[in-house]
């Protein structure tokens, strides 16, 4: 299977690259058909090799006219056919037509889309939307999707799972659920974020042929972002190294009964190589944190004017894992702002932050869904339907360099280019997972990572270090299963 490419596109970027392959290189609209429909074949081939029927269910804009193109090739390999059309076949123009008409020379006939030919089939051809969405889905668009959803039977999505938006990643009403999807030309970014990853299945790309200059006239809207990428940056210490050369951090949180989260990202900063980490946290946690991890510095603090020393000595602070939102909390948070190192930010300290906004350049914000819509003031279904905004959004108000966690973690920094992190499994949805990305963002930056950086290779470290341990299965994932694999992973 070939890599997915690192440039991510919007959909109307992906239409610009198809009409200048078109207009300005000469290549024809159904050449480009014909090898996007043999591409989807290779994937239904090597997916389900067993494979006797195919059910392909074709739109009436490009999309469709790539599943007549797959139809055909399915029949002349011995494949059972049935080519269920959805809307009126005489809106079907240019490249479409031609494919349509070349199908129905083949011996295929086309038939008013039925739900009881999906249960014939053995694998069902999405080709209904593709980029052509426009609105939410509805009528018989949406009758079909929700057939071909109740089928029973794996889905090949031909570019992208129709229903779902290309930009964003949201669901227009509802999409097709695929187990694989095959996108063109370039990855649109909403395949990997949001419910794009969910929706997908598995993500292969072809590029169809464009020549590479095609691609230096549209510029991408977002990066890919995985872990072999940064893998060159943590290059072996110096034999004369000392542990003040990989920064001092502190960990601040930790209210009563919340001792888990402040050790968690301590102990995650520890094993990604920060030189020295203190924990200021309640003082009844903190002798029990040291003899649990005796390398962490604990201190008890119970007010700000004990954690005004502490500070002095560090080079970064983290604040928010356990911290909570009394009046402790408060007073630690707000004299943690006033602090001139680098920030990372997480969990009740973005809650309290959405309380009493403030703005800075020098720190990392790390919110899920439901913490960046309070910060935005929206909900986290409303973040949701469109992550990149939320997070542009997050980032013209407070500054600094935004983690959006999630399915397709987008980090946005000053240069307003999103990276979408394409690493990750749903057994990190559990409790500590997100202290332990913030201890990896802060040790990474107590070494000497800039905040885009630590933000993106800490992303990446801790959905690897994840994918890693999921290999025994995501269910009953904890988020101190990662200890193990970071120390490797960040020791290439």
């Amino acid at each position: 299977m070939k890599p997915l490419p690192h440039d991510l596109y919007r959909a109307d970027q992906v239409r610009e690259l198809d009409r200048l392959a078109i207009e300005a290189f000469g290549i024809p609209g159904i050449t480009l058909m014909r090898r996007a429909g043999a591409a989807a074949f290779d994937v239904l081939r090597q997916r389900w090799p067993q494979v006797r029927r195919v059910a392909v269910c074709c739109g009436v804009g490009n999309n469709g006219g790539d599943g007549y193109v797959v139809a055909a090739l399915a029949h002349a390999a011995g494949l059972a056919v049935e080519l269920l059309q959805v809307g009126d076949a005489a809106r079907l123009g240019g490249a479409a037509r031609s494919a349509a008409e070349a199908a129905l020379a083949a011996g295929i006939t086309p038939t008013r889309f039925e739900p009881a030919a999906l249960r014939r089939a053995d694998v069902v051809v999405d080709a209904l939307l593709g980029t052509g969405l426009s609105g939410e889905v509805a009528g018989e668009w949406r009758a079909a999707i929700d057939a071909i959803n109740g089928a029973g039977r794996p889905v090949l999505a031909i570019d992208l799972p129709s229903g779902l938006d290309a930009d964003s990643g949201a669901l227009r009403g509802d999409a097709v659920h695929a187990a694989a999807t095959i996108t063109f030309i370039g990855v649109k970014q909403g395949l990997l974020t949001g419910a794009g990853p969910q929706y997908c299945g598995e993500l292969r790309f072809d590029g169809l042929g464009l020549p590479a200059e095609i691609y230096g006239r549209v510029p991408v809207a977002a990066r890919r972002l995985e872990w072999d990428r940064f893998r060159g940056d943590l290059s072996p210490r110096r034999r004369d190294a000392h542990k003040g050369d990989f920064g001092h951090l502190l960990v601040v949180g930790g209210d009563t009964g919340m001792a888990g989260a402040v050790r968690l990202a301590a102990e995650a900063a520890a094993r990604v190589g920060a030189g020295l980490v203190s924990v200021a946290t309640r003082t009844a946690h903190a002798a029990t944190i040291a003899a649990a991890r005796p390398e962490l510095m604990c201190h008890g603090v119970a007010s700000w004017r004990e954690l005004t020393p502490l500070l002095r000595r560090a080079s970064v602070v983290a604040i928010g894992p356990g911290l909570g939102q009394g009046a402790w909390g408060r007073a630690m948070l707000g004299c943690v702002l006033d602090a001139r190192q680098p920030l990372v930010v997480d969990a009740d300290a973005l809650n309290l932050l959405a309380e009493e906004p403030a703005r800075r350049d020098d720190w990392v914000l790390t919110p899920h869904p439901g913490e960046a819509g309070r910060l935005l003031g929206q909900g986290a279904d409303e973040v949701q339907r469109n992550r990149f905004i939320a997070a542009a959004e997050l980032r013209a108000s407070y500054g600094g360099v935004v983690v959006l966690k999630g399915a397709g973690t987008v980090v946005l920094a000053g240069d307003g280019m999103p990276a979408i992190c394409s690493g990750g499994n749903p057994g990190m949805a559990a409790g500590g997972m997100g202290d332990v990305l913030t201890g990896i963002i802060a040790g990474l930056i107590a070494q000497g990572f800039s905040l885009r950086d630590g933000a993106a290779a800490g992303v990446c470290l801790h959905s690897a270090a994840a994918d890693e341990a999921a290999a025994d299965g995501e269910r009953g994932l904890l988020a101190s299963d990662l200890f193990p694999r970071l120390r490797p992973l960040a020791n290439p």
